[in-house]
């Protein structure tokens, strides 16, 4: 039994999972922390959507997975096309239903994501420049996903889902020498946009007046800036994804930042929970 089922969980990439219940988390803050009911269904939506997405992008990703990365659930024969297509199916179409169940605008939110989300697996990811603004878009969303918990803050508060745009943009830029090294040039990409979104999180914080968020997003620059540095310098294979796998694992503190901004130091700090589970369950699961 358990063999049979870690190959789907090694799918759905349970690491990057986490991350997405903290960006919903903090969008959940931003909106005032208003109509609890909805937030349940949200973070299961936000699950579905974001583990659909992941396995779709195997899906289409599996011819050059036999080559690059043979151990891949898909390629290595553990799970067939034809299985990990209809689960991603599933999972998207699953993830707008339950959104719609908390709020219709989180609903439609949902439904846009997962048209980014496909069309970032089917078509943007092979584009050099769409496909890291196309990912970066889905965790905007994404984050959107929970403001729309209160429908009515989503007119102010949409402007904040640029800061998760630009930084998995970077993420994602950089991700396209994670196998056989990249260029310095996207390297410096990156780093400039990660240090441009570090510095709207401290005017962020020093604007509120909260000194929690301006801490954790010290301690955002201090995981990533790094290792992004690394990168930088020598963009072999090794340091860049090093700095992937740091980038995706710290989104979570982006969003403790912003939770503390706007619902203050304890629920900043919760959501910082999702950057801790996301390391533990990164020991047991690939994260890219």
């Amino acid at each position: 039994m358990r063999n049979s089922v870690r190959p789907y969980l090694e799918l759905i990439r349970p690491a990057n999972v986490a991350t997405a219940l903290a960006d919903v988390l903090a969008g959940y803050g931003i909106a005032g922390l208003g109509n609890h009911a909805a937030i349940p269904w949200l973070l299961i939506a936000t699950s579905c959507l974001y583990a659909g997405g992941v396995v779709l992008n195997d899906v289409f990703d599996r011819d050059i997975d036999r080559v690059e990365r043979p151990e891949r659930p898909i390629p290595s024969g553990r799970v067939t096309a034809s299985s990990a297509a209809r689960l991603g199916a599933i999972l998207l179409i699953a993830g707008v239903g339950v959104a719609a169940l908390a709020t219709p605008a989180a609903g439609a939110v949902a439904a846009a994501t997962a048209i980014v989300v496909f069309l970032y697996d089917s078509w943007g990811k092979r584009q050099r420049i769409v496909g890291p603004v196309n990912m970066g878009m889905c965790r905007g969303l994404n984050l959107l996903l929970g403001v729309a918990a209160v429908p009515a803050a989503l007119a102010q508060a949409w402007p904040l889902a640029i800061l998760p745009v630009v930084y998995i943009t970077a993420v994602t830029a950089l991700s396209r020498g994670e196998v056989h090294g990249g260029r310095r040039d996207v390297a410096a990409f990156a780093l400039i946009s990660l240090s441009l979104v570090l510095i709207a999180l401290l005017l962020l914080g020093g604007g509120r007046s909260s000194v929690a968020a301006l801490i954790l997003a010290l301690g955002l620059g201090w995981r990533v800036l790094p290792p992004f540095w690394r990168a930088y310098k020598t963009p072999s294979a090794m340091t860049i994804r090093q700095a992937i796998k740091s980038g995706v694992l710290s989104l979570a503190w982006l969003d403790a930042v912003l939770g503390a901004a706007y619902a203050g130091v304890i629920y900043g700090v919760i959501i910082l929970g999702a950057a801790l589970i996301a390391g533990r369950l990164a020991r047991l699961f690939p994260v890219t």
